[in-house]
């Protein structure tokens, strides 16, 4: 008999870990009470600032319900989501149109 069915794949986990020392823990345990997940909010907003993921690969991530929401947190993390290049860009394209 031949399976006919196609494999199922399931998205696989990376695990990073790292070691703090007590006394630093602690003054990050009470600044934010959720280590684990502020740090991955910080790695996947830095990620999206250098380029590395899209809106939608950080919406993903960190299980966000829509772009905004991903907006909202790079807000929250003083992250800009409209830069120099896009100011230029969107004056080029202004000057094109004769606006």
């Amino acid at each position: 008999m031949v399976n006919l069915e196609q494999p199922t794949r399931e998205d696989t986990m990376t695990q990073y870990t790292i070691e703090i020392p007590d006394k630093f823990a602690a003054q990050l345990q009470a600044q934010w009470t959720d280590v684990p997940r502020h740090l991955l909010e910080r790695l996947a907003l830095e990620a999206y600032r250098d380029d590395i993921l899209s809106t939608r690969e950080v919406q993903e991530l960190l299980g966000l319900e829509d772009r905004f929401d991903v907006y909202a947190l790079c807000n929250k993390y003083q992250i800009a989501t409209y830069t120099l290049e896009d100011l230029q860009r969107d004056r080029e394209t202004s000057r094109q149109l004769g606006l």
